[in-house]
């Protein structure tokens, strides 16, 4: 099958690249480790040249095997890869915002081999406290077809987002760090001196810190709930086992509790690491959130709108 795109989704850890062919059909895919953060040193050739960028590096580890097969394939990429740490920032968009308009903004850096990357601007939205994204917008915009015109889309990670989409645009988004804050409570705050890892999920732990974060207690806030992670094992109503999961809870059970109550009338669907996702359903359905779905292969899914959108590439034909 021809192959008609290089999609890239490229963030601060790692870097995934898909050939795309007819419709977005995943011909090929590969991951490498090559984050903005962590990007390549040794240098070597490329196109003739002796190159020691990072950038130009991973790049052509990513496909440069694919440009020499098809050197003329559109490349188009999303995430950190547009920020001011990337190759070359893209600027954000103001919400609301579609595949469209995201689609006519794309911003292109010129690689050593020729070829142009077009790199998908992140989102902003700046009605109250500033907020943004980049590469979630992309994830977001590749789950919407044939979903209902108003939904909410749940991304879960270091910094979760709750994207709200109406009549196929992201209208509204805010952002949880719960992930990051989990990490650096259970590596460099003393909840982490009694807490011991288990290989297995501790269901009924992880249930009790959701249900905390949803009682009267949990309505003094996250700060006053926190140190219960620690006085549970002291008092032996929590092994060190089954403090990790706990703690997952109660910070999900809390950011869950921030969304609007208007979300539990709304689909909810679930976006990116599956057994974090699975987390996520279940506190869900204990806060009472009854249409919950799991959307795969979201990345690959918009890039491949988009570039259409751009007219990097050519929509399937109706016969």
């Amino acid at each position: 099958m021809q192959a008609q795109l290089i999609a890239l989704d490229w963030g601060t850890s790692s870097l995934r690249a898909y050939k795309l062919g007819p419709a977005g059909k995943v011909l090929e895919q590969r991951a490498l480790s090559f984050g903005i953060m962590h990007l390549p040193s040794e240098s070597r050739e490329i196109a003739g040249v002796r190159c020691s960028d990072g950038f130009e590096l991973a790049f052509d580890a990513a496909c440069g095997d694919w440009l020499d097969a098809v050197p003329d394939l559109p490349v188009i990429a999303c995430g950190m890869v547009g920020s001011a740490q990337g190759w070359s920032e893209a600027a954000y968009r103001n919400t609301p915002v579609d595949v469209a308009s995201l689609g006519q903004a794309l911003h292109t850096v010129r690689s050593l081999r020729g070829v142009d990357l077009h790199i998908v601007p992140g989102v902003i939205e700046q009605v109250g406290l500033p907020n943004v994204m980049r590469g979630e917008e992309t994830q977001v915009l590749g789950v919407l077809q044939g979903l209902a015109a108003h939904v909410l889309i749940g991304l879960p990670g270091s910094h979760s987002k709750w994207v709200e989409v109406a009549d196929g645009c992201i209208t509204h988004f805010d952002t949880f760090m719960t992930g990051e804050l989990f990490a650096v409570l259970s590596k460099h705050s003393i909840l982490g001196r009694t807490q011991q890892p288990c290989e297995h999920f501790q269901a009924e732990a992880f249930d009790r810190g959701v249900n905390v974060a949803l009682s009267k207690d949990g309505q003094r806030g996250v700060l006053s709930t926190l140190f219960s992670a620690r006085t549970l094992g002291l008092t032996a109503e929590l092994a060190a086992d089954q403090q990790p999961d706990y703690l997952s809870g109660l910070l999900i059970g809390h950011e869950l509790a921030g969304l609007p109550e208007h979300a539990k009338h709304k689909p909810i669907v679930l976006v990116g690491n599956a057994p974090l996702c699975a987390r996520y359903q279940r506190a869900l359905a204990l806060c009472g959130f009854a249409h919950v779905s799991l959307a795969q292969a979201a990345s690959e899914r918009g890039l491949w709108q988009l570039a259409v959108a751009a007219g990097l590439t050519q929509p399937v034909l109706e016969a």
